[in-house]
């Protein structure tokens, strides 16, 4: 993976894809950003932060993911895996169904998926620094450059979904003291039922991951 490490752009996401369709997809690519003052959220909202927190996005080819994990799979799964590296730092970070990453009761980030013919594109968004009351922050002090090094060095792994999906569906009960936006309104996830791809049946309908 090469990383792309730059002062201040509107987002990473954008960027990317921009720099894609100008020279086209030879290795993958991951761009990280001090500052983003346009950053995409899940659902068309904008996810901008402070300057400090962590800002990356990265694009890679869909036959370059375990075999294993299903597209609709892929924001849980890239998220997850940040987790696991945070939480062998120390940190009390937990997934929130499916893509939002929490301390405690608060929302400190989240990741954007999305795919373009045979490339997956994906943003992530953490807060390192406090932002407002809203929000919440890390709970331990990061080098950001090292992370994203030690990231992809887990991603090029291909650690199946399998293992990853295991450990998800247990730290999945925390979710369900909270809700997710479904249909553009706030439904709980308490009675929610979890399938192995990632999706949850949710008063008689499925909703996938992937966003």
């Amino acid at each position: 993976m090469k990383i792309i490490f730059l002062d201040e752009i509107d987002s990473t996401h954008t960027y990317l894809k921009e720099l894609i369709n100008k020279e086209g997809y030879s290795y993958p690519v991951c761009i990280s950003t001090e500052m983003q003052t346009n950053g995409q959220g899940s659902r068309g909202n904008s996810w901008t932060g402070k300057k400090g927190n962590l800002f990356f996005s990265f694009v890679l080819k869909k036959d370059e993911l375990p075999k294993d994990l299903e597209i609709q799979s892929a924001s849980i799964y890239f998220s997850f895996l940040l987790k696991n590296i945070l939480s062998s730092k120390g940190s009390n970070l937990w997934l929130k169904w499916p893509n939002d990453f929490y301390v405690d009761n608060k929302k400190i980030g989240g990741t954007i998926t999305t795919v373009t013919k045979d490339l997956i594109y994906c943003g992530i968004g953490l807060n390192l620094l406090d932002v407002s009351d809203e929000f919440g922050k890390l709970d331990i002090k990061i080098d950001k450059k090292e992370c994203l090094e030690i990231y992809f060095d887990s991603l090029e792994k291909r650690i199946s979904w399998k293992d990853i999906f295991s450990q998800f569906k247990i730290e999945f009960q925390k979710s369900r003291k909270f809700k997710a936006t479904i249909n553009n309104k706030k439904i709980s996830l308490e009675n929610a039922i979890l399938f192995s791809d990632g999706s949850i049946e949710i008063n008689n309908t499925r909703v996938f991951s992937l966003r």
